[in-house]
């Protein structure tokens, strides 16, 4: 694949580059310098040959990028390559890890005149770009062929100096030749094709061309291609662009307004229809291709006669933009996550990244990638601590990001360990359940593992572990502990003994209540319960004879048997039992035995805890470029214990899923949010903790949106001072953000102060402002705030402060390079010269022509602050002359000449004459003109006619002499002759006829012919093409031919099997100029044998023959 060729750069063009430049010492500063990302740009211009392929490369260093760059290739001002990727356009991106440098390479196979133009290639990163543009020629491939033809004419033995005079290697001088340098190669056939026939000999000098008159006779050797006649006024724009969706118009003119044009779509004809629109409105013809997709981005040729114009059309997809952001997730070790994304056009292509990588389907990867019309989902099927990061999704219009959080998988404890009391030769049970059916764990009694025995056997069973006592004794009593394996977790509950004591007492005995102060107790009569988990308080109760029990809360007696809150009594033990316990079961129990030998009684009392209430007042204190600090109060109701922290949440506003900022508790009320987008509405929720638990959620916060101010403007510079006035230039700061910007604030103070004033009190959107009632002769500094609606970004300051004072400049004129020599015009052509000057206070300028003040009637002068126009409507001979511009401030001047030179047609030749004629060549000769148009002849036309048809004809043109030699007349003719003169503006208007003619006389001339000798034809017969042997199958017609040569022409016989064939109707003997066919109808098995054919005329006989088979078709065959 040929690598691009830059351009050869024409001569001139640094000249008609300098000619675009003044000649300034003190220019203003350029535009502002773009940051350097790129290693490596594409060429600048390249010249490519149609149907090869060439390949850009750029290369970007993304040491100092915060994320991964974007690189877009661009076509014109704004169209995007990218929707172009396919066969014909190729791009491709490599990352070296080793250097961190991306390469982005973009290849065009088989280049097409279409793809010549402007191309641009744009890096972005967060807040830094660059750009680069290039530019693409394409020639035809026969102009190769040219510099062939030139080779003809160079030195041959000159080795590698072909193409210079160098007399050092044509005298073969044994010196060491000097490396030159590399020269760009300049086409010398298209500079001498271009070139005025004076210009040969210089450029046969100085490239090499020897043979010069060699050249000019292969030159008039070679077929002139006639010029066709221009059909078109105005052609077809090279390219067109429209967005999917929208209708186009393809515009033209044609120079006959009756002509009719066709239209082409890739070299097909395109007929009229509802889609294709063809419209004639005199000159011009249009193309209207209504409602455009895809299939419509092509080549379109308009057609008139043999005169084509040609344009392509890019249909532009509509940017994807995304409708649906993507959620943050929090999730658990091994769960399912799902970005789930929603595009505002199905089909859409979305680039899914983790952080700077680009996420690719692959077998063995564990992300997923679903597509559903315009959802677009990223599934990880069981998440991992390596998921964690910020996860993207692009489009060629839009991007979002979510975070994924994954933590270590909680085990929760779905029922704790209960206390028991037990008595002796009981069964004791701990039975517990938890989250994970594959968690193992141990049992531990007061400190030490329980080891399976006889007595004591231990279960796991899904998420079910028991621990079995059996023939419980008073040595088992203690606390037991469950601890699961891998987490910081126990589970502990108490086994208490209960011995039971016979002793003789008296049958009447007082009732005695026995309360086991164990357990649940934390005092004699304090019990703590759990809100919503079960309380049982068993009492035992003695007495003789059995005593009456009652319950009661404050002055209200409990005697229900069933429901939330009863009371269950037996002959020994009465319970007090709560059901999921409340807020409102809180207080005094009182419990009172009583029998006729006495009473007892017990006061407890129960206090319920709970989860304390959410936090309330949630608010957004103030925001940051991706944070936010949250403020909220704590809780009215603690729980009934002491709120150990909180924890807070946040989401998307519109979304469902919820993300945890922390997962330590954290104690204070005021909190930070990191990590979050700029530009995206935010809600926050917070939760309290507490010993018992996590409180609901609170109130949302109302929405809010992190944002922060711009950073501060750039290259503040002081542009003019006066006595009372300074103007101030900045450009805008290189970081905006979703804030956007509202303006500016500029402020000043006198040096050595610390209060700023401000110069504007409402914000200025322009990046320029004056600075009035200054006072003067102070210094004063300055700087500039930009403001949006985060607030104010940090100030732009000046290095040192401004002295206010007019600065007087000394006049300078500004003279462009185009005017410094002499500037030609032609008559009737306008003048408008625009000359840029400096100087204040502001200069007076004044206009002379040859020394005297230009007259306003004739020639228009406007002066500004900066700089002069004259202007001329309509030039003639007597404007031109040397003008000049006086520029005065006060004592000071500068002045600058401008030499005005009108010009036209020049005055035909004088006195042209035919000084001799001999053989068949006239010379001619002339005087130059009278009038030169005021400016130099560049050469002459001499034209010639014959006396008989009177029809002119070109025989010399850009003839610089005054004298010529007419050649290749026709003998006994008598020709007349005409000069034109010619000048830059072109050929005289009228040509000189000359005085006298040439007459080219007869010379005696005899013709002699040659004998006619006719030609011998006779010819002996010959087959040319023998016949071939067939295999025909039964009852199909067939043929057999051959070919004879032979003259006189001879007599054909066919035989079979040396038989002559006569007359029979079941054979057809055909012969067409020496093509002989037999033809056989529905041949049998009997038409078989040796067919053979004989040519006989009076010089001799030919014979060929071939061999027929006829076979006869059965079934048998056809099954096989």
């Amino acid at each position: 694949m040929p690598e691009p060729v830059p351009a050869a750069k024409q001569e001139g063009q640094d000249e008609a580059l300098a000619d675009g430049e003044s000649d300034t010492d003190g220019d203003e500063p350029g535009a502002t310098e773009l940051s350097g990302l790129f290693v490596e740009k594409p060429a600048q211009e390249v010249v490519a040959v149609a149907g090869s392929d060439i390949t850009f490369i750029a290369k970007v260093d993304s040491t100092t990028l915060a994320r991964k760059p974007t690189m877009k290739w661009l076509k014109g001002k704004w169209l995007d390559l990218g929707s172009k990727a396919g066969k014909h356009m190729q791009f491709k991106e490599t990352y070296d890890r080793n250097t961190k440098i991306y390469t982005y390479e973009m290849k065009i196979v088989k280049v097409v005149p279409g793809d010549a133009g402007g191309y641009r290639c744009e890096v972005t990163a967060k807040d830094k770009c660059d750009s680069s543009t290039f530019e693409i020629t394409v020639e035809a491939a026969q102009q190769e062929q040219q510099a062939d033809i030139l080779s003809a004419f160079k030195r041959a033995d000159a080795g590698e100096d072909e193409g210079d005079l160098d007399f050092s290697a044509l005298l073969k001088a044994a010196k060491k030749k000097r490396p030159e340098k590399e020269e760009p190669q300049i086409d010398v056939w298209e500079l001498l094709k271009n070139a005025h026939p004076s210009e040969y000999e210089k450029i046969a000098f100085e490239y090499g061309i020897t043979d010069l008159r060699g050249m000019l006779k292969r030159l008039k050797k070679m077929n002139v291609q006639p010029k066709h006649c221009e059909a078109f006024l105005k052609r077809l724009e090279s390219c067109y662009s429209v967005e999917k969706g929208k209708k186009i118009v393809l515009r033209c003119e044609v120079v006959d307004p009756d002509i009719q044009v066709t239209w082409l779509k890739n070299g097909q004809e395109i007929k009229p229809s509802a889609k294709y629109v063809m419209e004639a409105n005199g000159n011009v013809r249009t193309l209207t291709i209504n409602k455009t997709t895809l299939a419509d981005d092509a080549a379109y040729e308009c057609v008139v006669g043999e005169d084509k114009c040609f344009t392509e059309v890019f249909v532009k997809e509509p940017p994807v933009t995304i409708t649906k952001l993507m959620d943050d997730y929090h999730v658990v070790v091994g769960e399912r996550v799902e970005f789930e994304i929603e595009v505002s056009e199905e089909g859409a292509h979305v680039m899914w990244f983790f952080e700077d990588q680009e996420l690719h389907k692959d077998v063995d990867s564990k992300f997923r990638f679903k597509k559903d019309g315009r959802k677009h989902t990223l599934i990880i099927q069981e998440a991992t601590l390596d998921d964690i990061g910020m996860y993207h999704a692009w489009t060629n219009g839009g991007h979002t990001k979510g975070e994924l959080e994954v933590e270590e998988k909680e085990l929760e404890v779905l029922q704790d360990i209960a206390d028991l009391t037990v008595k002796a030769a009981d069964q004791a049970v701990f039975k517990c359940e938890v989250s994970d059916e594959k968690v193992t764990g141990k049992w531990f009694k007061d400190g030490v593992e329980v080891k399976p025995s006889d007595r004591h056997k231990m279960s796991h069973i899904g998420r079910f572990h028991k621990l079995v006592i059996n023939d419980v004794k008073p040595e088992d009593a203690g606390d037991y502990t469950f601890v699961p394996d891998g987490y910081a977790l126990s589970l502990s509950a108490k086994l208490n003994f209960l011995e039971i004591k016979i002793d003789y007492v008296p049958r009447q005995d007082p009732p005695k209540i026995h309360l086991d102060t164990t357990g649940n107790m934390v005092s004699q009569n304090t019990i703590i319960v759990v809100a919503g988990n079960k309380l049982r308080l068993d009492v035992e109760i003695t007495g003789e004879p059995a005593p009456t029990v009652v319950w009661s809360k404050g002055d209200k007696q409990i005697t229900e048997n069933e429901g939330r809150v009863r009371v269950e009594t037996t002959k020994e033990i009465s319970s007090f039992v709560i059901e999921g316990a409340e807020r409102d079961d809180e207080g005094n129990y009182t419990i009172i035995v009583t029998n006729p030998v006495g009473e007892d009684k017990a006061v407890l009392f129960v206090k319920i805890v709970d989860v304390p209430d959410p936090p309330e007042n949630i608010k957004c204190q103030s925001v940051g470029e991706d944070c936010a600090t949250i403020v909220w109060d704590v809780p009215k109701f603690d729980g009934g214990a002491p709120i150990k922290g909180y924890l807070m949440e946040r989401k998307k506003k519109g979304s469902s899923r919820w993300t945890k900022l922390n997962f330590d508790v954290y104690e204070s009320t005021t909190y930070e949010a990191k990590r979050m987008i700029e530009g995206i509405f935010y809600e926050m929720r917070v939760f309290a903790v507490n010993s018992i638990g996590l409180s609901q959620p609170s109130l949302n916060s109302k929405p809010f949106m992190p944002i922060a101010p711009t950073s501060e403007p750039t290259r503040l510079t002081v542009h003019d001072v006066t006595d009372t006035t300074c103007s101030l230039k900045w450009l805008a700061p290189e970081r905006i953000g979703a804030g956007g910007l509202d303006g500016y604030i500029i402020e000043y103070c006198k040096d050595g102060d610390t209060e700023w004033k401000a110069a504007n009190q409402e914000p200025c959107e322009r990046q320029w402002y004056v600075v009035r009632d200054l006072p003067v002769g102070e210094k004063v500094n300055f700087r500039v705030v930009a403001v949006n609606m985060a607030g104010r970004s940090p100030p732009a300051t000046l290095q040192q402060p401004v002295t206010i004072r007019e600065i007087v400049e000394h006049p300078k004129i500004r003279l462009p390079r185009e005017l410094r020599t002499k500037y030609i015009r032609k008559v009737g052509d306008k003048i408008n010269l625009t000359i840029p000057f400096q100087g204040k206070p502001r200069p007076v300028a004044n206009w002379y022509k040859d020394g005297q003040p230009v007259d306003p009637k004739i020639i228009n002068v406007r002066n500004s602050n900066v700089d002069s126009i004259l202007f001329i409507r309509s030039a003639e001979r007597e404007h031109s002359g040397k003008y000049e511009l006086v520029l005065q401030i006060e004592n000071l001047e500068d002045r600058a000449t401008i030499d005005i030179r009108v010009v036209e047609k020049p005055g035909p030749p004088r006195n042209v004459r035919v000084t001799d004629v001999w053989g068949f060549n006239a010379a001619l000769e002339w005087d130059t003109p009278t009038d030169d148009g005021n400016c130099e002849i560049l050469g002459y036309t001499i034209q010639k006619a014959d006396m008989k048809t009177q029809e002119w004809f070109t025989i010399y043109e850009h003839n610089k002499r005054t004298h010529c030699t007419a050649s290749d007349l026709i003998m006994g003719n008598e020709y007349m002759f005409r000069v034109y003169s010619e000048n830059i503006c072109g050929l005289s208007e009228e040509p000189r006829m000359s005085k006298n003619k040439a007459t080219i006389a007869k010379t005696g001339l005899v013709h002699k012919q040659n004998p006619y000798k006719e030609k011998e034809m006779s010819c002996v017969p010959k087959f040319t093409q023998p016949l071939l042997d067939r295999s025909v199958v039964a009852g199909y017609s067939t043929a057999i031919s051959c070919s004879v040569k032979g003259f006189p022409k001879p007599k054909i016989v066919w035989m079979k099997n040396r038989m002559i064939i006569g007359e029979d109707p079941k054979y057809l003997m055909q012969n067409n100029q020496g093509v002989l066919t037999l033809n056989i109808r529905k041949p049998s098995t009997f038409d078989g044998g040796k067919y053979s054919c004989m040519a006989v005329n009076d010089l001799g006989k030919d014979e060929v023959e071939c061999k027929l088979d006829v076979r006869v078709y059965t079934e048998q065959q056809d099954k096989k």
